[in-house]
C-alpha cells in the first residue's frame, strides 16, 4: 500500500476580525512550509469579481513578508504542466463553484490530487480549503456557474463548511447554518461536516490532523454534533 504522504494547510478563512490579509495565518504558513518550497504556485480561479492579476499581487505580498516567492497559475500556457512542476500549491478564497468549474475546464483536478497525495504541500483558504473535501456541497457560497460536476480534490474524506458561524442576524427567519449542515448530513448519512470557524485551520500530515487556533469546530454526522477543541485527536476524521 502507498505511504501516505499528505500535507495539507487548510484555513476557514484569509481574515479574522481586526487583522489583515492572511496576517492570522503567518505563523502556521511559516511552520508548515518550513522553508521547503521557496517558489509557491497560487490558483486565483475562485475571485470572480477581481482582476486575477491584483488577486495574485495581494497574495504575493504577504507571502514575501514570510520569504516566499509566488507565481499565477493563471500566467501558464499549460496549467497541467506547471501543475507537475511545482514545488508547493496555493488555492485563494471567492467562489467555490467557480474555482471548481475552473478547475474542471482545465483539466487539472486529477493532477492536483496526483501530486498532493505524493507529497507536495496544499495550502488553501475558504474555497480553496473547501475543495479539499470530496464534493462542495457544504460550500456557502452561491453557484454563479455550474461545475461539471460537484465531485472535488477528495484529499480528505470529509466535507469542511469554511467561516462557520453560530451567529444569527435579528429578526432572520432563515435557517441557521448548523441546521443546513444537519440537513446535509441527514440527507447524506455517510458523509460528515466539519464547520471551520473563521481564524481556524486544519494542518494535515499523512495520517496526522490537527485543529489550529483558538477555537472549537462544530463535527457533524447524520443526526448529531459535537464541538472539536484544538489540540484534541482527530484521526477519526481521516478514517470515515
Amino acid at each position: 500500500m502507498m505511504r501516505d504522504k499528505r500535507r495539507l494547510l487548510l484555513l476557514s478563512s484569509s481574515r479574522t476580525a481586526g487583522t489583515e490579509y492572511l496576517e492570522h495565518a503567518r505563523e502556521y504558513l511559516r511552520v508548515f512550509l518550513n522553508a521547503r518550497a521557496r517558489t509557491l504556485l497560487f490558483i486565483p480561479y475562485a475571485r470572480a469579481s477581481e482582476n486575477y492579476d491584483d488577486y495574485l499581487e495581494r497574495v504575493r505580498i504577504n507571502f514575501a513578508g514570510i520569504g516566499y516567492e509566488v507565481i499565477g497559475l493563471h500566467h501558464s500556457g499549460d496549467p497541467v504542466a506547471a501543475i507537475l512542476e511545482a514545488e508547493a500549491l496555493v488555492v485563494g478564497g471567492g467562489n467555490t463553484f467557480r474555482l471548481l468549474h475552473e478547475l474542471y475546464v482545465n483539466r487539472l483536478l486529477a493532477v492536483i490530487r496526483q501530486r498532493v497525495l505524493a507529497g507536495m504541500p496544499f495550502v488553501g483558504w475558504s474555497a480553496g480549503s473547501n475543495i479539499a473535501g470530496p464534493t462542495i456541497c457544504t460550500t456557502n457560497d452561491m453557484p454563479v456557474v455550474w461545475p461539471e460536476r460537484c465531485e472535488s480534490l477528495n484529499l480528505i474524506p470529509f466535507q469542511i463548511n469554511p467561516h462557520y458561524t453560530d451567529a444569527v442576524l435579528p429578526g432572520f427567519q432563515g435557517e441557521t447554518r448548523a441546521q443546513r449542515l444537519q440537513e446535509y448530513t441527514r440527507a447524506n448519512p455517510k458523509v460528515t461536516a466539519l464547520g471551520l470557524r473563521e481564524g481556524s485551520a486544519l494542518r494535515i500530515e499523512a495520517d496526522d490532523i490537527q485543529l489550529l487556533g483558538l477555537y472549537t469546530a462544530r463535527l457533524f454526522t447524520a443526526g448529531a454534533e459535537r464541538e472539536i477543541m484544538p489540540g484534541e485527536p482527530l484521526a477519526e476524521l481521516l478514517a470515515r
